[in-house]
């Protein structure tokens, strides 16, 4: 989708919102539905008029494209010194142009967790599930008029005509004690446990972003520019308390663009590194960089975390097409008591490895998998500069499987998976098991390390909160520091249950509620 022409004297703006992702094309969306006001949305990436972001079963072959930041992590010693990529989206639609579609809207625990974090039930389930009933979704699955909501910018249904696999992996699952649902994201995500076909964003056999769907209708607004190919470098100041602009690179040149607000929606290794190469974040870290301290929150970079996956692969007995797109989706506990679910895997027709469990088990050519994932992970990471310029790289300490509750809920996530992959309805698709197969304590844990991947479900880097750690309040402004806010993943203070695109959508709502209220705007697209 091309962006509308403007002019290129225009330097002053009321809102710049940088990152078109799943948060940044809300706000900026919703900011622009006052024409009295200016809206400039930013993004790195160029167009998603491309059939690998349009085709879901092509979304594969986005990763370690133009259209990937292709982060490369640190060697990881819960990994056995692997460095693995964190993929994000760098195109308009951000991470929902690249990512596998799955829509989640994070468990009924999430969020009050959240609103106690923020002292503000704002940001507490029910809120929230006004949020995605009355603004964001147009549900077009069994109705629930108490969880789903119809009429809204976001499409979203359950696989059509599904393969019988995922169908029988829920019937597995059902066999193996979990509760079956209608939809992952109605009484499901307020249950302990649970199976169900996936919900996706997914219209007519093609992608919908979350950019198509907020800003692809207002494109053409006169009040919206949509800048793209341009890097956000720096937050600009007046003094040491008020944000007045960003510093951006657009066509190789530089240009700096004022606003009464800025809005970083640039995810959680982005979102980082521009705070701190403004000047925000740990006072110490910065002067080793020679960089002139704006804001000294030690919390910028810290907690980072994502959602830990790890593959459960079987050749099938009988053909069953290449699918790369997730059509069932299990919830469940790790151990007795918990009144949430803390593992989580997604179904994919194709067989999900990493170089290291090939070496193991050989090359995989054909099969279906079952990704296991830690839906609450407990190791932290961080992301820091390498230097004091903003094309420098970020270092990714990712930290995976560093606290010993994660590998025991790892090795639970496996068997269990096993146990499903093993139920008498699946027989007709499993000729045999590929990896890992029936091993002791010690083999499972090594082959955890090396099956190990990210979920690219990167979030928590500029944490909400009002400890010394945290770096935006509820109102989502970073500490100390007027005219900036942070909408995207990075404010969450733990990772939701599920894929985050949903989650990040929530975030570009409450963004542009709290801004709209602040400053006195007219608000549209609530029913």
């Amino acid at each position: 989708m091309n962006s509308r022409a403007q002019p290129t004297d225009a330097r002053r703006y009321d809102f710049v919102v940088c990152g078109a992702g799943s948060s940044g094309s809300v706000v900026a969306r919703r900011l622009s539905d006052d024409p009295r006001v200016r809206v400039m949305l930013v993004e790195a990436g160029g167009s998603d008029d491309d059939p690998a972001v349009h085709t879901p079963q092509l979304w594969p072959t986005n990763v370690g494209s133009e259209r990937d930041w292709a982060f490369r992590g640190e060697p990881d010693p819960g990994l056995d010194g692997r460095s693995i990529l964190f993929s994000m989206g760098k195109v308009l639609g951000g991470g929902s142009s690249i990512n596998v579609m799955v829509w989640a809207r994070g468990h009924q625990k999430d969020w009050d967790a959240m609103a106690s974090v923020a002292r503000d039930a704002s940001w507490g389930y029910e809120s929230v599930l006004d949020i995605y009933r009355k603004r964001i979704e147009d549900w077009h699955g069994v109705p629930d008029v108490e969880r789903r909501g119809s009429g809204g910018p976001a499409y979203v249904a359950p696989p059509q005509n599904p393969h019988p696999l995922p169908i029988a992996i829920v019937d597995a699952a059902a066999e193996c004690g979990l509760s079956t649902f209608d939809s992952p994201n109605g009484k499901m995500m307020e249950s302990p446990a649970g199976a169900a076909l996936s919900d996706l964003r997914v219209r007519d056999g093609k992608r919908e972003s979350v950019f198509r769907s907020y800003v692809g209708p207002v494109a053409e607004r006169p009040n919206l520019t949509v800048v793209t190919r341009a890097d956000v470098l720096a937050v600009t100041f007046d003094g040491n308390s008020r944000a007045t602009g960003v510093r951006i690179l657009r066509d190789g040149r530089p240009q700096t663009v004022e606003a009464t607000e800025v809005i970083l929606s640039l995810g959680a290794i982005n979102t980082p590194k521009v705070l701190m190469q403004s000047g925000v974040g740990d006072a110490r870290m910065l002067r080793t960089h020679g960089i002139p301290i704006v804001q000294h929150l030690p919390g910028v970079g810290t907690n980072f975390h994502d959602h830990v996956g790890f593959s459960c692969i079987w050749e099938s007995a009988e053909h069953v097409p290449v699918n790369p797109m997730s059509e069932a989706t299990l919830y469940w506990p790790s151990e007795a008591g918990l009144d949430a679910p803390d593992l989580f895997a997604c179904s994919l027709a194709i067989p999900l490895t990493t170089p290291q469990t090939e070496v193991l088990y050989g090359p995989t050519r054909a099969g279906w998998t079952l990704f296991g994932g830690l839906a609450q992970p407990a190791s932290r990471g961080r992301v820091t500069l390498t230097g004091p310029d903003p094309h420098d790289p970020v270092r990714i300490e990712a930290n995976m499987l560093s606290e010993p509750e994660d590998m025991r809920a790892a090795v639970e996530c496996i068997r269990f998976l096993r146990h499903v992959g093993d139920a008498a309805c699946l027989r007709p698709y499993v000729k045999h098991e590929v990896m890992p197969r029936a091993l002791g304590r010690v083999e499972l844990e090594r082959y955890v390390r090396n099956a190990a991947s990210t979920y690219w479900h990167e979030v928590g880097t500029a944490r909400m909160g009002y400890d010394e750690m945290s770096v935006v309040g509820a109102d989502l402004r970073v500490h100390g520091i007027e005219g900036l806010r942070i909408a995207d993943g990075s404010i969450l203070p733990r990772i939701t249950t599920g894929n985050t695109m949903a989650p990040c959508a929530v975030i570009g709502e409450r963004a542009a509620e709290l801004i709209a209220t602040e400053h006195g705007l007219q608000r549209r697209g609530q029913r």
